[in-house]
């Protein structure tokens, strides 16, 4: 068998650039750079995330419009039954993202991600726009699904396209950056949506949404070259290698110690997340006794902590493992709603905002790990594929939160708090990264070998010249894309190291 270990470089179609493969190096906090200064927005100093950032910026906003003008609609359409179509919305565009985002992934790794960014803000401004037309429920539950749908292609190929513009010292503070700008805008986007539509009116806010979709479009659209990565042999693509792209964006989930662990501390984050954005209004209105103001203040304080934990994360290089900082994440978000029915109105608003940074401090690490041990050509997949698992523990979260806050209403935080510290210990017993593991990275690997269709990991398709007259007949030539991997402490040959 023939072996070439000199296949340690990835090219970026159209750019005309080369992206090594990254050194072994320990991880250390969200960066590795000193900073000592505010350097959340140095990512910006490169102008491909510069437009990048600027279009999802936009686009978010976009998304505040459509769900202040889509909760507008419920009320006008179905009148008290309004909150039925908020709840179908919302299980609807889980829905869209638990099935479609691991294909999104898997597309993301193929084709051109500029195009693929650009299409789904152009059929969301289509979409968007049809809204003021809607006179029926099935109307709106359509429209919902079909944009859900193409936000969830937008959003895994937008991850997986933060790595590749950014250089890998800058790729943790432009995720962070990132989820700031999402957070913030969770906090002030609705606000800012509900004033242009009482301004302007409820349908015609959609005009607006979609005017923001193509100002995002252009953006994205004006980045210089391509945003594909190469591969080697260029697979011919078909229905079953795209099947094995997703499989094994959730493979890759699984495997990988490190965002094995994380994945499932996420479980824990959308249980607490659940239970505060469930039972927080209930338990303002009917057991604190105060109104709509106070609950937008400790919503606010919800948001607010979760973009200062972003900041945090993306300003300061933290002396701890991106497992450890998920851990703290965890323990912080969980004790936070220990004492949620416990405190007054000051109290809970300290609380949440605790919460908030704290679920930050797990989702953001998270998709960190991803850019750093999962290579640049399969990154797309597993975007997608945690974004779908993800969202499979929010929908798993929601009707947990709802029974509690039927059944358990006086002390619902309480309970689930409890919940969530029972998983989080069992997570931390079985499936935490082990204190004594060494990371090892193998570079990418071409090698041949003897014609076979019977082996999954070795299939391919053939040159209609070439004749195939039995299992050996000809040499086929594979790639083995770069892998990072730990395991567990050892000083053989292949694995020397030092303490």
């Amino acid at each position: 068998m023939e072996i070439n270990r000199n296949a340690n470089s990835r090219n970026l179609v159209g750019t005309g650039k080369s992206v090594s493969s990254p050194a072994t190096k320990p991880i250390l906090g969200l960066g590795s750079a000193n900073m000592n200064q505010l350097s959340l927005f140095r990512s910006l100093r490169n102008p491909r995330f510069a437009r990048l950032y600027s279009a999802q910026t936009i686009s978010l906003l976009g998304d505040g419009l459509t769900w202040v003008g889509l909760a507008l609609l419920a009320v006008e359409v179905a009148g008290e039954n309004s909150a039925i179509i908020l709840s179908t919305a919302l299980t609807l565009r889980i829905t869209a993202f638990v099935f479609l985002s691991p294909w999104a992934g898997a597309i993301a790794d193929r084709f051109d991600r500029k195009q693929i960014m650009v299409m789904t803000h152009l059929m969301r401004l289509i979409l968007v726009c049809l809204l003021p037309l809607v006179t029926q429920v099935w109307q709106i539950y359509l429209l919902t699904l079909a944009l859900n749908s193409l936000y969830a292609f937008f959003t895994p190929t937008y991850k997986a396209t933060i790595p590749l513009v950014v250089a890998e010292e800058d790729c943790p503070r432009a995720i962070a950056l990132s989820g700031a700008t999402y957070q913030l805008l969770g906090v002030l986007g609705p606000g800012m949506a509900g004033a242009i539509a009482a301004l302007v009116g409820a349908r015609q806010v959609f005009f607006l949404d979609g005017v923001t979709f193509a100002i995002a479009a252009l953006l994205i659209f004006t980045l210089p070259g391509t945003l594909q990565v190469r591969h080697a042999g260029e697979e011919a693509r078909s229905a079953n290698r795209a099947w094995q792209d997703v499989k094994q964006g959730t493979t890759r989930l699984f495997t990988d110690a490190p965002i094995r662990y994380a994945l499932a501390i996420q479980l824990v984050a959308s249980i607490g997340g659940a239970l505060i954005l469930v039972n927080t209004v209930g338990h303002v209105k009917n057991q604190l006794l105060l109104g709509d103001v106070e609950y937008g203040w400790v919503m606010a304080a919800f948001g607010m902590g979760a973009t200062l934990g972003a900041v945090v994360l993306g300003t300061f290089d933290l002396p701890y493992k991106h497992s450890q900082i998920i851990f703290g994440g965890a323990i912080a978000l969980t004790l936070a709603l220990l004492g949620g029915n416990a405190v007054g109105l000051p109290g809970l608003m300290v609380l949440w905002a605790i919460a908030g940074a704290g679920q930050n401090c797990i989702n953001l690490p998270t998709q960190t790990l991803i850019a750093e041990r999962v290579p640049k050509e399969a990154q797309g997949r597993v975007y997608g594929a945690h974004f779908a698992w993800s969202h499979l523990w929010w929908g798993l979260s929601y009707p947990l939160a709802g029974w509690l806050g039927i059944y358990q209403t006086e002390n619902v935080f309480f309970y689930g708090s409890c919940i969530g510290l029972a998983l989080l210990a069992v997570v931390q017993l079985t499936i935490s990264p082990k204190g004594h593991e060494h990371e090892h990275r193998h570079q990418a690997l071409f090698h041949s070998h003897e014609h076979s269709h019977d082996d999954e990991h070795h299939q391919h398709q053939h040159d209609r010249q070439i004749n195939v007259l039995g299992p050996s007949s000809h040499i086929h030539y594979h790639e083995h894309p770069e892998l990072l991997h730990s395991h567990a402490h050892g000083h053989d040959l292949h694995h020397l190291h030092g303490h």
